[in-house]
């Protein structure tokens, strides 16, 4: 599909599939326990004075699809299963996709092996046995499991890019595509915890390219949703896309100028995941992030949230409790324009002689990491028409690529595109140009608009930053 934006990367990543009768028939919750708690014995007669495992069983399907004509059709099917061993202050992590006894029993050992020769580490260990979430959990909607067949997907992605290319002034295809993706993870710590989660979800996206006597431009529209009903229809997807290039076409340049400049409610997410990055745990442990020193100040304006919530029903980033088993909750992140707190597991909270707030993560390969959920910034009162009037002259940004934070300082810069408007009314598209700030700034001075929309696990509506840097020619 050619250059894709920052925001374009990944739409399809991580999906995961509902198996199909002609496939191995989906792992139940005892059989699970079964093998978790087995290797957990395992590790305890290794030598383990803690341990935790985690077992993932998922499947992924997706079509491309291309001016008319299938390309590719992908299926896989996973199941993996990591462990993690601690002898005193020292732990080591290994992962297989064998699940045979004796394959379990020689991971244990191996892996008993490796933790007593590593080095110590004064922060390891097994989340507070009090502090573990307690069935029955939270019953979150997080799939309809409802798998598409790959005719379905094919209609999709068909669908998706004709709708696109009906649009006059487009000519081409980046291409199309429809996915359909579902998991399920148990989790079992050799104090007693044992739970399950997982989720579905269905994606269409589609780029295409328009031409006129000035040349060509591209955009992308794409949409991801737990359950297929939820999903905007594919044709407008494609709608969209098409509409979005075709005002692209024949941009101008800018002068380079600071002025004020709105992100768009596609781009606007891309700022929060760098808030996010600052603030979490192993950052500020590290003292390698600009928000090391800033808890309890001031960063946005008053009235400003930025809520992390994990229990967003059907929400793309939800889950019943955190990758260490924690009992988890909402945390606003940002209250009242304050930073409240960090995202930690429980190694870097007891670095940074604190309790954790349950934002574990935890996948198949090493230690916990920590991270947000459904991360998202609460709307204002002020539609996109409102901030562009209110902004006068300036820049909407609504694509960009290769984005740069030095994360001591908060320097930021993108390469972006948009549209120049002046007196409040958009004038003309733009591209070609860079835009400049510093995260704290560009915080500080933050308005949002009203169209919140969530489709994925960190959203953000449309939001003007009063002045940045923009160089062009």
């Amino acid at each position: 599909m050619g250059r894709r934006s920052e925001d374009a990367d990944g739409l399809l990543s991580g999906l995961r599939l509902a198996p199909q009768p002609f496939i191995s028939a989906p792992m139940q919750n005892n059989e699970a326990e079964s093998i978790l708690e087995a290797l957990l014995a395992d590790a305890r007669a290794a030598g383990a004075e803690a341990a935790d495992a985690v077992l993932y069983q998922g499947v992924s399907h997706g079509v491309s699809w291309r001016m008319g004509n299938l390309e590719d059709v992908e299926r896989s099917e996973s199941t993996d299963l990591g462990l993690r061993i601690m002898v005193g202050k020292r732990q080591a992590s290994v992962s297989t996709t064998d699940q045979s006894r004796a394959s379990l029993k020689e991971l244990a050992t191996r892996c008993a092996a490796m933790a007593k020769a590593a080095p110590e580490d004064p922060y390891c260990g097994l989340a507070p046995e009090e502090r573990l979430a307690q069935p029955p959990f939270q019953e979150l909607d997080l799939g309809d499991y409802a798998e598409p067949s790959t005719e379905d997907l094919k209609t999709r992605a068909a669908e998706c890019e004709a709708a696109a290319l009906a649009i006059e002034g487009v000519v081409n295809s980046g291409g199309a595509g429809a996915s359909y993706g579902e998991g399920q993870k148990w989790f079992a710590t050799s104090h007693g915890f044992f739970g399950q989660s997982g989720g579905a979800n269905h994606s269409v996206s589609v780029s295409v390219l328009a031409q006129d006597d000035n040349g060509m431009e591209r955009d992308y529209d794409y949409d991801s949703k737990t359950h297929i009903v939820d999903l905007m229809p594919a044709a407008a997807i494609g709608k969209n896309a098409g509409e979005r290039t075709v005002k692209r076409l024949s941009p101008k340049k800018l002068k380079s100028r600071p002025a004020p400049v709105i992100f768009d409610n596609r781009l606007s997410r891309s700022l929060l995941s760098h808030l996010a990055g600052a603030a979490n745990g192993a950052a500020i442990a590290r003292g390698v992030s600009f928000l090391k020193d800033k808890k309890g100040e001031k960063l946005f304006a008053t009235g400003i949230n930025v809520v992390d919530d994990p229990h967003i029903a059907r929400g793309a980033g939800s889950r019943p409790f955190d990758g260490e088993g924690v009992t988890n909750a909402r945390i606003d992140l940002i209250k009242n324009g304050a930073l409240t707190d960090w995202l930690m597991n429980t190694s870097q909270a007891r670095q940074l002689g604190l309790e954790t707030n349950a934002r574990a993560s935890r996948g198949t390969g090493g230690a916990p990491g920590s991270g947000a959920t459904n991360l998202y910034l609460e709307a204002g009162a002020a539609t996109l028409s409102d901030l562009i009037t209110q902004a006068k002259e300036g820049l909407l940004v609504t694509d960009m690529f290769g984005p740069q934070v030095n994360s001591n300082t908060g320097d930021y810069s993108v390469g972006c595109s948009g549209f120049w408007f002046e007196a409040g009314v958009i004038v003309y598209p733009v591209s070609e140009i860079t835009i400049a700030g510093n995260l704290l700034e560009m915080f500080a001075g933050l308005i949002p608009a009203n169209d919140l929309e969530f489709r994925g696990a960190t959203n953000a509506p449309s939001v003007l930053i009063p002045s940045m840097t923009i160089a062009g020619d």
